[in-house]
């Protein structure tokens, strides 16, 4: 930013080449823009944009690149990992009025939405022509299309349809110069590079995701959802090795719980857990299909043939959609175990069959290091994604945040993990990234962040200095 850097102007300049209601500050700016679901700290931004048209966010950006001004995209702001907090001497892009689902393409099976509009949107929208969308994770109602895109969101069913990078066909980008770069509804396009996957993952570091083509793939009639009682963690390798033998295509989630997050659930949430004592390890299991009796045998005889080898202790399958729900229950009360503690949030990603290897390191390097600590284990373990909640509460005061960070990041290279799944770096795991990324693996992102941000105006600080 200039040293003779007039705000008033800049403002003024904004709300001159934009229509009214587009640009507001001061007591306009409500406070969830100041910021993420992070933790990071409220931070209020200079002013919060919020275009309507990819016109008007090339606007924006081209008046910020000239005044030299930081911009700070925000999508439904469910981040954890700092990406979305804002600048005291920047703007806020709020991307929560180019929320509309513009076309649906039967034949294509394609669906093209703005970067505003929620993930419950898009699926609601799908669900009508029974299609879907191949992410889907727990603040569907709040997270936006835009950002599980910059963030390369997860979510539940990475094991059947992968990530959210696997279901962009095409982007609409808008560069920190205001040029913008088109979307083809192409599925292939082999002429150079692929710039769309550039700003897939990116965070808001490159430019802004303003508009997308996504696939849009059939919806399953019938659903059978199970928990399964399991002695440890090799057991759940042994029965998600037996379910992709028998049932390939149809796995649509594979999620484990450790005791200790089963016992945080029954200590503070009222949903009933079906087993008595808790369990060491619990697996809840989902698989899809059109039929539903084949379904339910299929899964039967595959839960039979794992507890006739020993590999699962008990079972219990829902009997309707309202049981399935009250299991799924006991895996998506995340966010209410957070209101009970501290939390420090990790999801880590490992090599599959190095899971249960890696949890006992994270727990013997935290015990090791503060012998009272709490934590807390479950993840996506059908795609190698652990979660782990450390409460803060429970270590001794003084500890901060970075203090177990630096203690579980250190685990992650002699496993070849990443220091984080889904969720990105933004600027809480800034400093523990080359733990998973190498100097010329880093160099090579700065080269393209200098490249297409030469002014650094977008969202600067997050991933990398």
């Amino acid at each position: 930013m200039p040293t003779d850097f007039s705000p008033d102007a800049f403002l003024e300049s904004l709300r001159k080449a934009l229509p009214p209601g587009t640009v507001l500050a001061g007591s306009d700016i409500q406070a969830h823009h100041h910021a993420d679901w992070s933790g990071t700290g409220a931070i209020a931004p200079l002013a919060v944009l919020r275009p309507g048209t990819t016109e008007e966010i090339a606007t924006t950006l081209r008046i910020c690149n000239t005044y030299g001004v930081a911009v700070v995209p925000h999508g439904g702001l469910t981040g954890l990992s700092g990406a979305a907090q804002p600048l005291a001497n920047g703007i806020v892009l709020s991307l929560s009025r180019f929320n509309r689902i513009e076309q649906l393409d039967l034949a294509a099976s394609t669906v093209t939405v703005q970067a505003g509009a929620t993930l419950q949107t898009v699926q609601d929208a799908l669900a009508e022509h029974r299609l879907q969308f191949g992410v889907d994770l727990e603040p569907r109602g709040t997270c936006q299309i835009g950002g599980l895109i910059a963030c390369n969101a997860g979510g539940l069913n990475v094991i059947q349809h992968g990530t959210t990078r696997a279901q962009v066909i095409s982007l609409e980008c808008v560069l920190p110069s205001g040029e913008i770069l088109p979307m083809r509804a192409l599925p292939k396009n082999s002429t150079g590079y692929d710039l769309a996957q550039l700003f897939i993952g990116s965070e808001g570091t490159l430019g802004v995701i303003a508009r997308a083509i996504l696939k849009a793939v059939p919806a399953p009639s019938f659903r059978k959802t199970a928990l399964l009682v399991l002695s440890g963690f090799d057991d759940a390798l042994r029965v998600l090795t037996l379910l992709r033998g028998r049932l390939p295509r149809q796995i649509a989630a594979f999620e484990i719980m450790w005791n200790d997050f089963l016992g945080a659930v029954k200590r503070w949430i009222p949903v009933p857990i079906p087993f008595d004592p808790i369990p060491p390890v619990a697996a809840l299991i989902e698989i899809v299909g059109d039929d539903d009796e084949v379904l339910q045998q299929a899964l039967e005889e595959a839960l039979g043939e794992g507890i006739e080898r020993g590999w699962i202790d008990d079972a219990v399958i829902a009997a309707s959609l309202a049981q399935a729900a009250q299991l799924w229950r006991l895996r998506d009360c995340v966010a209410d175990l957070h209101s009970h503690m501290k939390p420090v949030n990790f999801d880590l990603s490992v090599p599959i069959p190095c899971i249960g290897v890696f949890r006992s390191a994270l727990e013997k390097a935290l015990t090791a290091r503060w012998p009272e600590h709490r934590a807390y284990y479950f993840g996506h373990i059908g795609d190698g994604n652990l979660h782990i909640i450390v409460d803060a509460t429970t270590l001794p005061a003084g500890t901060t945040p970075y203090d177990v960070e630096a203690t579980i990041f250190a685990e992650v290279p002699a496993f070849a993990g990443s220091i984080s799944a889904e969720h990105g770096i933004g600027t809480l795991k800034k400093p523990f990234l080359s733990a998973c990324r190498n100097a010329a693996e880093i160099d090579a992102m700065r080269a393209i962040k200098r490249a297409l941000d030469p002014n650094n105006i977008m969202n600067p600080g997050k991933i990398f200095d």
